[in-house]
């Protein structure tokens, strides 16, 4: 095995990491990836919809930002085009 492109570890560069357990195939997958983007998403300051659990909003004095999680899919959206696009998510 070969560490990827890209994240060689200039100072052991022969390391790699080892599996502890798999989280595809299993049944638990999607609620276990949602529940780990959750976290990061509400340490982003983002509060769940009342209306709907996979919506997520981030409120700021002039800016609205929407977060939608479907399946394996995220939309962004928000009311300034400028903020979307340089919105800590854009890595997403």
């Amino acid at each position: 095995m070969l560490q990827p492109p890209g994240f060689v570890n200039k100072t052991f560069p022969d390391h790699i990491c080892r599996l502890k357990k798999a989280l595809y195939g299993l049944k638990q997958a999607p609620r276990a990836w949602y529940t780990e983007l959750q976290i990061f998403l509400l340490s982003l300051v983002f509060v769940n919809s009342t209306a709907d659990a996979s919506l997520l909003i981030h409120r700021k004095p002039g800016v609205t930002l929407y977060l939608l999680v479907y399946v394996d899919h995220i939309i962004v959206t928000g009311s300034s085009p400028a903020e979307v696009s340089h919105s800590p998510l854009t890595f997403l």
